[in-house]
């Protein structure tokens, strides 16, 4: 599903101001279940990378980006998430096997966190860490802020400064899962990527707010100067043409389809054809790669991306905290001891 074009903000929408009403519900019924909630506390640390809008904000190389900064230190990190897209989600509590499982069974997130670190799907977040927890110095959960079942030692926003907090409204008048004052007050800090101010009820907050960039790895780069058609299923499509632009590449054609979309068989014929028609290399997101069909992928370039942070060494500080919890949790306690 594409988001309405209202929700994105600007002028005052009719359309908003009717569907306001039902937000209200929507927005009484989320308290509700966090009133009614009796958080879970995981035997490990828990780290929820989350965001206060429907669809993509850049949580999945956020987690990533995460996962790498304690795994340089050392730490057996396990990624959970729901598995959206994935039929198993449903199924009780999953380890990923990139060998058995394709994005029918986990869905396309959780098969590109797989290639980072242990990765495990659940609907039910309490049943999936405690599968996750095993072996684990700690858990990083994509997704989920709004969920109350799971407690969390760390709760991190992820913003697209590109799309922002849109209009500032709640579904189904606007993006936001839930009032933005009310996501922020649970958070620890802010992670804002891309370019663009940071939106007004984030700043008058006392969070902080760690800015980054997606930036497009080494292996892509031999794209700049050249000719592309992109075909992508994201959150926000131009998300991807800008960080083709900014490698320099020409970006002749945008093929965009709504986020976790399946391509078909016309999709890719599209695409390729037009590529051709146009003397252009066909290209795409990995997201996107591992939900094309294995006999098409050799016709599209990956364009892979990662994380970069302005200040790294305000990432240092936030999670140091998390890394010694995580070996407080782990050490050996005395045999007169138990840990809380």
């Amino acid at each position: 599903m594409r988001p309405p074009a209202f929700w994105r903000g600007g002028r005052r929408s009719a359309m908003a101001a009717v569907l306001t009403p039902a937000s209200w519900f929507w927005s009484a019924a989320t308290r509700l279940r966090r009133r009614r909630a009796n958080a879970w506390h995981a035997a490990v640390p828990v780290i929820c990378v989350g965001n206060l809008t429907a669809g993509g904000a850049g949580k999945t190389p956020t987690v990533a980006a995460l996962a790498d900064w304690f795994q340089t230190r050392g730490k057996t990190v396990h990624i959970l998430l729901r598995g959206h897209g994935g039929s198993l989600s449903s199924r009780g509590a999953h380890r990923v096997d990139p060998a058995r499982h394709g994005v029918a069974d986990v869905g396309d997130e959780a098969l590109l966190h797989a290639r980072v670190a242990p990765t495990f799907i659940a609907a039910d977040r309490v049943a999936g860490a405690k599968l996750a927890a095993e072996g684990a110095d700690l858990i990083l959960m994509d997704d989920g802020h709004q969920n109350p079942t799971l407690a969390r030692d760390l709760s991190i926003i992820v913003v697209d400064l590109g799309f922002g907090l849109g209009n500032g409204r709640v579904i189904p008048a606007g993006p936001l899962r839930e009032p933005a004052a009310e996501g922020l007050a649970r958070a620890n800090a802010v992670i804002a990527i891309g370019n663009g101010m940071v939106p007004d009820a984030i700043t008058r907050t006392s969070l902080p707010v760690l800015k980054a960039h997606i930036v497009p790895d080494r292996t892509a780069m031999d794209l700049s100067g050249q000719r592309v058609v992109a075909m992508t299923g994201i959150g926000r499509p131009e998300k991807f043409a800008e960080t083709l632009q900014e490698m320099r590449a020409q970006v002749m054609d945008l093929l965009a389809h709504p986020d976790h979309h399946v391509f078909s068989g016309d999709d890719i014929l599209r695409a390729v054809d037009r590529a051709r028609s146009l003397d252009a290399v066909a290209v795409t997101t990995a997201k996107d790669h591992v939900r094309l069909p294995p006999e098409a992928r050799d016709l599209f370039r990956v364009v892979d991306i990662h994380l970069e942070f302005q200040r790294p060494d305000l990432l240092d500080g936030l999670l140091e905290a998390v890394s010694g919890a995580a070996n407080a949790a782990t050490d050996p306690a005395p045999a007169d001891q138990t840990r809380d």
